[in-house]
């Protein structure tokens, strides 16, 4: 049985090897062709279409003489007569005229048939797969907000449009050792002041107390990085345009928080009474006084 290799892979926004899994690809073709980039999806199709048809010619070689009129004559004559034939064109021209070759034909249709209904399939569940277009800062900030230590996150919907029923979910993740000294990855949960948003439109700003009660009490940046800890916060609600769940997910190593920082505000008021975000500042920080 293969193996997969011991490659660094990226999981939870660190490099990880994997080994010793099993690398079973045909048995997973479905998730496999969801999660490619669609260059390599298309590069998939076409390198099946061209075997499919290499295959099918060399069948029809087997008896010469069973497809009239073929042109171009040899192989390559054969090879585009499959193309007609898995694309049911039929453009008149080149036809079976052994049995031999109604039988290859035959079977060829059938698989071409059965193999466009996958590809099909696969293509409606790529473009109907809802997906969340949620801005996170790259960074997050850790500053006094009303009068007690806050870590703060921002988040905004790219779409502009409503996402019912948001809820957002915090995590701390970092490495710990145990009373009996042994080596452990500890997840916790981080209380959010608000974490639900009836309507999500436009921004929405995360916060977390750090009061005696937080696992970041005590936290700085250097225990942090020496804890290899990172969050991670995750945005779930219904789109009201389609009624699909949507989920998006960001992670913060410890070298992506801000102490005693802020965000730059992107919301301003003009005279008119006209309300503007300006999303180009949305990654922004700057130190407080």
């Amino acid at each position: 049985m293969k193996q997969r290799p011991g490659r660094p892979t990226i999981l939870a926004g660190r490099s990880v090897v994997l080994r010793g899994l099993p690398h079973r690809p045909w048995q997973d073709l479905y998730h496999f062709f969801m999660r490619v980039r669609w260059p390599t999806l298309f590069a998939c199709y076409g390198g099946f279409f061209v075997l499919f048809n290499l295959l099918f010619a060399a069948l029809y070689a087997l008896q010469p003489g069973d497809i009239a009129n073929l042109n171009p004559p040899g192989y390559w004559g054969l090879y585009f007569f499959s193309v007609e034939t898995l694309a049911t064109v039929g453009y008149g021209d080149m036809h079976p005229q052994t049995a031999f070759a109604h039988i290859v034909a035959s079977a060829e249709i059938f698989t071409g048939v059965m193999s466009l209904a996958l590809i099909t399939g696969m293509m409606f569940a790529r473009f109907s797969r809802p997906t969340a277009r949620i801005l996170f800062a790259r960074y997050a900030v850790i500053r006094p907000f009303d009068g007690r230590l806050t870590l703060m996150l921002r988040a905004a919907n790219e779409r502009q449009n409503v996402i019912m029923e948001t809820s957002a979910q915090l995590h701390l993740i970092r490495d710990e050792r145990t009373s009996e000294g042994s080596h452990i990855r500890r997840v916790y949960d981080l209380a959010l002041r608000r974490s639900v948003q009836p309507a999500f439109v436009f921004g929405w700003n995360l916060l977390h107390v750090l009061d005696k009660s937080s696992p970041l009490a005590d936290a700085t940046a250097k225990s942090l990085a020496a804890q290899n800890a990172f969050l991670v916060l995750t945005l779930s609600g219904t789109d009201e345009t389609t009624g699909q769940i949507l989920m998006s997910r960001q992670t913060y190593p410890a070298a992506s928080l801000r102490w005693n920082h802020t965000f730059v505000d992107i919301l301003t008021t003009g005279d008119d009474g006209i309300d503007r975000f300006d999303y180009t500042r949305f990654h922004e920080v700057e130190p407080l006084d």
